[in-house]
């Protein structure tokens, strides 16, 4: 039940901050992708107030052996670049630039972004599936 309501928490909190920056908007995020023509730095700012809080929270990750909810830390990821890491960051950076969306606005706009987000969001689990499944086979 602990580790139900810390999830829901960070999820609720998550979500709240993408609202609240506006991410959810694909506008805004692909404003930023527009350094030619009408460039938007304000996801600078969300990337940035995202990426200060995570430091310290991975150093202090570090130095525990269980997570608050008792369970055991995972181990860090692997620090190596391969072929599948750089495919997998140029897939996430074309849908990224093309729709305007990464997994975490696509759900937090779900409830009001009417088809368009259903379908974005529908065609992203649908990847997200059949990759597990290509993964599996190879």
């Amino acid at each position: 039940m602990k580790r139900l309501m810390i999830a829901a928490l960070s999820g609720a909190l998550f979500g709240a901050g993408l609202l609240i920056s506006g991410m959810t908007n694909p506008a805004k995020v692909q404003g930023w992708l527009d350094v030619f023509g009408r460039w938007d730095p304000t996801l600078g700012f969300v990337l940035t107030g995202a990426i200060l809080p995570m430091l310290v929270a991975w150093r202090v990750a570090a130095r525990r052996r269980t997570a608050l909810t008792g369970t055991q830390m995972p181990p860090p990821p692997p620090q190596m670049i391969d072929a599948r890491l750089i495919a997998g960051a140029a897939l996430f950076g074309l849908g990224w630039g093309f729709a305007g969306l990464c997994p975490g606005p696509a759900m937090a706009s779900i409830g009001f972004g009417g088809t368009p987000f259903l379908i974005f969001f529908a065609a992203m689990v649908a990847g997200m599936w059949l990759f597990a499944v290509w993964n599996r086979r190879a």
